[in-house]
């Protein structure tokens, strides 16, 4: 019967809808099926889905995307980074991933780090004689370190559902997201070797470099100040997310003075919109969860499971798979949402560390905004680049191959997500 509850939103996504009303709108025709519910539960569940005091993060994390893409700090640290590799052949290339490192400890969001990079760095590519295609893909890939690397909005997620430890999150995806960084840079000087990538002409000198770190220090000291305030415990995670807007906010009106006040309503609405979907995505998953609790969904599967004798490794292979062919299908937030809460307790049951899993989780998904039919990142980049989806598709499969390289190295290798947090937190 369960079933059902699934087939009817995948059929409602098909037709259109959107996700949060298709979810909505499948749990309560599932409900009326059944007919042994009363519908009061719809409205109990979604007010328990968004009754969590660590989702009024979630605003202030799209709040500092949005005024990060106006503060004027991707520029200065776009030049930062230029400084040390814009000499090397593909320089620009290089930039994108070393900015999307740094743009990472602020927003916490792939699509808002997208935004903000590809505006700077898309022109200055084009500029520079980059194909477009090449110029798309690297954004792209490089903006899916962003919820990787602390702070992470869909670590937030993971934590929300399943009670894990926000700090120890977060610091399970440092190693991973700098390995992507690593793995992305080589993709790169990989595709140089074969093609004649552009060398741009960058000053050097010691008085250079002082005059770029003191324009870019702000711009540096931003995710320092928010990482070090969630892993020494000074603030929480919605203090924390507070302090990001507070921060971008002052550095772009009164140290750069590039967000104007004339400015602020419309970015605020824009954060206000995207965080009003989140909401209600929580709302509608507050329904499935009850149904999934309900029909012991969670030990069903994890029967299932253990009938097959797949042990941990195994078990990751699939759980893999799974979250990949999600990522292709639906949006990530759902995904995770949805499935991670039922597989979180066959994990912990074969020996995983909670912390590990919901790291492969995330990032599996994160790479779904690289794939086809419903990959954000791909629209968006295609759209700035003004290339078909098609073209980008084709380009971006190099670096869709080394993101699947990380993946699979953390799966198997738990101590690159484990040792850092458990270093921290010892």
């Amino acid at each position: 019967m369960i079933v059902l509850l699934f087939v009817l939103l995948f059929v409602l996504c098909g037709l259109g809808f959107e996700i949060w009303a298709a979810m909505g709108l499948s749990a309560i025709l599932y409900l009326l099926i059944r007919g042994d519910v009363p519908l009061n539960i719809v409205a109990q569940s979604m007010v328990a889905g968004v009754d969590i005091v660590t989702l009024v993060a979630i605003p202030f994390f799209m709040l500092a995307g949005e005024l990060m893409n106006e503060s004027g700090i991707t520029e200065r640290l776009v030049r930062f980074a230029q400084y040390f590799v814009g000499r090397i052949r593909g320089g620009l290339a290089y930039v994108t991933v070393i900015v999307n490192v740094i743009m990472a400890g602020v927003s916490g969001s792939a699509v808002a780090d997208a935004s903000a990079v590809s505006s700077v760095l898309l022109p200055a590519m084009a500029r520079d004689g980059y194909d477009r295609r090449f110029a798309a893909a690297i954004n792209a890939a490089a903006a899916v370190i962003g919820p990787i690397i602390p702070p992470s909005i869909p670590m937030v997620f993971i934590a929300v559902i399943s009670d894990l430890s926000i700090g120890r999150l977060f610091l399970g995806g440092v190693v991973p997201g700098l390995l992507m960084g690593v793995f992305l840079t080589v993709t790169i000087y990989l595709y140089s070797l074969r093609h004649a990538l552009p060398v741009t002409a960058v000053r050097g000198g010691v008085r250079e470099f002082l005059r770029l770190l003191a324009d870019a220090f702000l711009a540096l000291l931003a995710p320092v100040i928010i990482l070090a305030g969630v892993v020494f415990g000074v603030v929480t995670i919605v203090e924390v997310a507070f302090l990001a807007v507070l921060y971008v906010l002052c550095v772009g009106m009164l140290a750069y003075r590039t967000i104007r006040l004339c400015a602020l309503p419309g970015i605020f609405s824009r954060a206000a919109a995207t965080s009003v979907t989140i909401m209600a995505i929580f709302a509608s998953v507050g329904v499935y969860s009850w149904i999934i609790a309900n029909e012991q969904l969670g030990p069903q599967v994890a029967r299932a499971i253990q009938s097959l004798g797949l042990g941990w490794s195994g078990f990751l292979l699939v759980a893999n798979l799974f979250f990949l062919f999600l990522g292709c299908i639906m949006d990530a937030v759902p995904a995770m949402l949805i499935f991670f809460p039922v597989l979180l307790p066959v994990a912990k049951s074969l020996g995983i560390d909670p912390i590990h899993f919901g790291v492969v989780v995330v990032l599996n998904l994160m790479i779904g905004l690289l794939t086809p039919p419903v990959g954000a990142l791909l629209f968006l980049e295609a759209k700035l680049a003004d290339i078909s989806f098609g073209e980008l598709v084709r380009a971006v499969g190099p670096y869709l191959a080394a993101l699947l390289g990380v993946l699979a190295l953390i799966t198997y290798v738990p101590p690159l997500v484990t040792a850092v947090p458990n270093w921290v937190f010892r």
